[in-house]
């Protein structure tokens, strides 16, 4: 598998913890925007790319928080697990008695990441009634094979919203015993591993649930690109 390459680490990047970091969709496109990223999962991930702690991502950042470490950081991203709020399980599964119970770990990242004093962004899927959506990305916006729309909730910093383009066509796929053609591959179970690669531009993890959980690179370096730029404007 390809990895992606790094910029160069040469002791003037800022520092990006990943929190909830899977295999480094999210990482990545800050690495891309010029960021050192660590990732923290509470899971091995041996495809994440960058540095990597395995830890409760919780307890990893109230220690740092605690102990003053956090300020080797210039800002954190967190991805906290959404099936508590997502569409699926607050829908389809429950109503059909599926599935078991999911802790709701958006709040609780929340107060930590204020706590912390730096700039955040809380990303989630749509379906996420707690999160405020700042910024709402969509594949077509980067020219991706795939939807994926993703919110982001800001903190302590801001940008401007950039347009929601029309989507070009709908997901392939079949529908109610129907083939439908379209632009863009489903963002679940249903694409062949290669596929979603290709479509998200993610090519160092052929995990499948790695895959399907991720946020194409694209999301996040546009996202750290406008950090930088707003911080460079601002050192100016």
């Amino acid at each position: 598998m390809t990895q992606p390459t790094p910029i160069r680490r040469d002791g003037t990047q800022p520092r990006l913890l990943d929190l909830f970091s899977c295999a480094g969709g999210a990482g990545t496109g800050y690495v891309r925007a010029g960021f050192d990223v660590v990732g923290v999962d509470i899971v091995d991930r041996p495809n994440y790319p960058y540095r990597f702690v395995r830890a409760d991502a919780l307890e990893h950042l109230s220690a740092l928080i605690a102990s003053g470490a956090i300020e080797q950081y210039a800002a954190v991203h967190a991805s906290p697990p959404c099936q508590a709020g997502c569409a699926l399980t607050v829908g389809t599964n429950r109503s059909m008695g599926w599935g078991g119970t999911h802790v709701d770990l958006v709040a609780p990242t929340r107060v930590l990441l204020e706590a912390s004093g730096l700039p955040y962004v809380i990303e989630q899927p749509n379906g996420r009634a707690e999160i405020r959506k700042d910024l709402t990305l969509c594949g077509e916006q980067f020219g991706l094979g795939v939807l994926r729309h993703r919110n982001f909730e800001l903190g302590r910093w801001s940008t401007t919203r950039p347009a929601h383009p029309k989507h070009r066509g709908r997901v392939r796929g079949w529908r109610h015993g129907q083939f439908h053609d379209g632009p863009y591959v489903a963002g679940g179970g249903k694409p062949t591993v290669p596929e979603l690669q290709a479509a998200m531009g993610i090519t160092w993890t052929d995990v499948r649930e790695e895959l399907t959980e991720a946020i194409p690179p694209a999301y996040t370096h546009w996202i750290g690109t406008q950090f930088l730029t707003l911080e460079g404007n601002a050192a100016a």
